[in-house]
């Protein structure tokens, strides 16, 4: 089976600042960019055999910098809607809610077009990803990439390891790495996570 690349998109405005971004579309700032160039010798040297991507425009200029141009765009890879949190950060929470986690507490309501989601549902979203590259992954001839979002992809990986979805608190994903999910003895494995540069194969 086909390894699975995770890209977190380089460093924005609001992810330096601590803000939850999710339906906000920002660019990537200069430090962002270069973090997305750095990527290509993490990725050189690997076969890809597909490659996917949020809509949002930090997560395509990301794969396009990485040297992964023309990714097929899923909307199920869009981060956490974070509702009413949108813009906010951790800090500026805890001031009326101290002991808020987002992995287990999910987000207030924001506006209709973006209500908000539970820890559940981006777990769905999570398996409806992973059901669709499952046959890819089978059968790509080399990974499949996803091209995401930090918190969206640590639930995604905690799918992806048979865990429920507030499981994705024990991954934290930092802007500009790969994580990489194969297998061992036949079950899912971390084998490679916030890798910047420099890796390109699995060592056992």
């Amino acid at each position: 089976m086909s390894e699975l690349l995770l890209i977190r998109h380089g460093e924005t405005e609001w992810s330096r600042s601590g803000q939850h971004t999710s339906w906000t579309d920002l660019p990537l700032t200069a430090r962002g960019e270069e973090q997305a160039r750095s990527l290509r010798p993490v990725l050189a040297g690997r076969k890809i055999g597909a490659v996917l991507s949020s809509p949002l425009q930090r997560a395509r200029r990301t794969a396009e910098l990485a040297g992964l141009p023309d990714p097929r765009i899923d909307a199920d890879l869009s981060e956490w809607d974070y509702g009413g949190y949108e813009g906010i950060s951790t800090d500026e929470i805890h001031r009326t809610r101290p002991d808020w986690f987002l992995f287990s507490d999910g987000v207030t309501a924001g506006p209709p077009e973006h209500p908000g989601e539970s820890p559940e549902q981006v777990g769905a979203r999570a398996d409806r990803v992973l059901a669709r590259i499952e046959e890819e992954l089978r059968t790509a001839d080399g990974d499949v990439v996803l091209v995401g979002h930090g918190h969206f992809q640590r639930v995604l990986t905690a799918r992806r390891l048979g865990l429920s979805p507030s499981a994705g608190a024990l991954f934290t994903f930092e802007t500009g790495t790969v994580g990489i999910l194969g297998e061992e003895h036949g079950r899912p494995a971390v084998v490679g996570w916030n890798t910047r540069t420099g890796w390109n194969t699995r060592t056992l």
